[in-house]
């Protein structure tokens, strides 16, 4: 019971996951992003080795149609996976099998795959999908996070009589080096998408200090002094 956005900024090229379910830690399974390649994602009955293969292939110039296509003639059971793949231009394809539990299925676009297993019914396929073309010039990480919001109001995983809570959810965005520029993980949470909104929106006051740290320690205050500079100015 999982619903995933995967996205590619037309006007950066920044790649990223969004992701939600009511399985726990499901950030470990958001290894399938590469600056400058392309972006996948195995899920429903996860196949971890699709993500390191269809990286693989995407690097070597494969189209996200013909990584997608070799994927699934590998796997003897194709038909319990959801997979998506984005090529570094943007061509976004799907699979999903037919023996994923409750209502699965997926839509595409141009730079992005919206797609979801054990969900309520279409509408929330297609909530996400909406979510993350609401604001095209917004931040790649923010139109992430919009597309699963999008998919929980829409009525997210369960049925329309008992809806499964989102337990875990994480926020993976790549731009140009082989390190993330967003890594954010909820592991175990009662709402876990609010709880991931409240930590990226704290880790937004941080990314620029971090950075910056990183590429002048000489000159970096501390992290406490930059702590009394935040609470100065949010006065």
């Amino acid at each position: 019971m999982t619903y995933t956005i995967l996205g590619r900024c037309q006007r950066t090229g920044r790649l990223g996951i969004g992701i939600a379910t009511f399985s726990i830690t499901v950030g470990l399974y958001c290894n399938g992003v590469a600056a400058n390649t392309g972006v996948t994602i195995s899920q429903a009955f996860v196949n971890q080795r699709n993500n390191r293969l269809a990286l693989r292939l995407l690097k070597q110039g494969f189209t996200a149609g013909s990584v997608l296509a070799q994927l699934v003639a590998n796997d003897p059971d194709e038909e319990y996976r959801q997979i998506g793949v984005i090529d570094r231009t943007g061509n976004a394809v799907a699979h999903t099998g037919p023996r994923t539990r409750g209502w699965s299925g997926h839509v595409t676009g141009d730079n992005y795959v919206a797609f979801g297993n054990g969900l309520v019914g279409p509408k929330v396929a297609d909530a996400i999908a909406a979510g993350f073309l609401a604001e095209p010039e917004s931040d790649l990480e923010h139109r992430l996070l919009m597309g699963i919001e999008a998919g929980r109001d829409a009525g997210g995983q369960g049925t329309v009589d008992r809806h499964k809570p989102e337990r875990s959810a994480a926020l993976i965005v790549y731009s140009q080096h082989d390190y993330a520029d967003i890594d954010l993980r909820v592991d175990l949470h009662a709402t876990a998408i609010e709880e991931l909104r409240r930590v990226w929106l704290e880790y937004k006051k941080y990314e620029a200090y971090y950075h910056d740290r990183g590429r002048n320690p000489r000159g970096a205050i501390g992290q406490e002094a930059f702590m009394a500079k935040l609470a100065a100015a949010e006065a």
